[in-house]
């Protein structure tokens, strides 16, 4: 196991009562981190002021929002252009507050794209600015390094090869672990969850994981529930639970009584944990969802797909042979990947079925997650708040 780059509890810094925060979520994956990052500082600064645009989560902590992440919630290069007006008309907006009524600090989670311009001008003000998530310079886009050293002070690692890649081009990180990590334990209850959510104890269960984001669902709900059909059809007895949002909620339960399926599906609003602790495998869209599975110890068949254009120009610059996060982290083809064209159903269902008929590789795969699991549990919260207030004291 990974050993922190600082505690707070062996290195203790005096913190100042009051902090003025600015911070920016732009998705669903991000409020999450964020939320988490909120509950280690305003332990560390009692009487935090913390706004900006987030979540639900973030705005559980006492985040004051001024525009929901769901706003900036976008995929693709594509998209990011059919709605650039509207994304940049609230990070200018967002940059005159600032600069009229400076923080003490500004966090960018994730949404680097963002993040690092408003970062940039903050940090040319004299702002201290933190990035909470490495853009993934070692997977596409490497170009992204100078705006990086650039725009932002620190940036806190989710991911343990991160620090020492971005030192080697002068920006300073930590290793902050990632915040599911301390989240999830490391033993998920699966009856627990399954009686949580009203579901059988007894039937195989897969879950339906087609993303967040509105664009991830119409890519992906449609062909996710059409494998769902058909894994149904071989196993009758086969049982089905798909977490959603409230935005989200009507079109899927539209596609699944369009499929027949309005028995078959059981749909939840939130409750992705206790989704990914109750299943048995995992169907799932590429991105933080892969990596909560893994560390529920859940096998997963991952999917991706995306407008056409989007996926010609990131495939392009993409620099790894996998776009999953638990392939990525542990170096190797551990759960199949199907992406773009390869998103059929009939290819989906029998890699699903395949995990259910294979128990020896399902206990292989869980120590796999096992070690992984450890790696990355850090106490991010406490950690990050730490690496935050060496920031705060130079």
């Amino acid at each position: 196991m990974l050993t922190r780059s600082g505690d707070p509890s062996l290195n203790p810094v005096e913190a100042s009562q009051g902090l003025k925060l600015c911070m920016v979520a732009a998705e669903r994956s991000g409020d999450m981190l964020a939320g988490l990052l909120l509950q280690g500082m305003q332990a560390h600064w009692p009487q935090l002021d913390a706004s900006g645009i987030g979540g639900p989560q973030m705005d559980a902590q006492g985040f004051v929002s001024g525009w929901s992440c769901d706003e900036l919630s976008v995929r693709g290069l594509v998209e990011a252009l059919w709605r650039y007006r509207h994304i940049n008309g609230i990070r200018q907006t967002l940059i005159q507050q600032l600069l009229h009524s400076p923080p003490d600090l500004f966090v960018g989670v994730d949404a680097s794209d963002f993040n690092l311009p408003v970062e940039r001008l903050l940090r040319q003000k004299g702002v201290p600015t933190v990035q909470l998530v490495c853009p993934s310079i070692w997977a596409w886009r490497p170009e992204r390094v100078a705006k990086i050293r650039d725009s932002v002070d620190h940036v806190l690692c989710i991911y343990p090869f991160e620090p020492a890649l971005l030192e080697q081009h002068g920006i300073e990180g930590t290793f902050v672990g990632h915040p599911v990590a301390d989240v999830i334990p490391m033993l998920p209850d699966r009856k627990g969850a399954r009686e949580s959510l009203g579901l059988s104890s007894d039937a195989s269960l897969v879950a339906l994981l087609p993303g967040s984001r509105l664009s991830e669902v119409k890519a992906l709900a449609l062909p996710f529930l059409q494998a769902a059909k058909l894994m149904r059809q071989q196993r009758p007895g086969l049982q089905f639970v798909l977490p959603t949002h409230a935005l989200l909620k009507p079109m899927i339960e539209a596609t699944i009584a369009s499929l027949g399926l309005a028995q078959v599906v059981h749909v939840v609003l939130g409750r992705s944990h206790e989704v990914q602790a109750a299943c048995d495998v995992a169907l799932v869209a590429s991105g933080t969802a892969t990596l909560e599975t893994a560390l529920h110890k859940r096998p997963m068949v991952i999917a991706y797909k995306m407008q056409w254009l989007s996926w010609q120009i990131a495939n392009r610059k993409r620099l790894l042979p996998w776009v999953g996060l638990p392939n990525i982290l542990c170096n190797e083809s551990l759960v199949p990947e199907f992406l773009q064209e390869q998103v059929q159903p009939q290819l989906l269902a029998d890699a699903v079925l395949k995990w259910l008929d294979d128990p020896s590789a399902v206990a292989k795969i869980q120590q796999r997650f096992a070690d992984l699991h450890l790696q990355l549990r850090q106490d991010m919260p406490k950690v990050a708040t730490y690496a935050i207030q060496k920031v705060l004291s130079r």
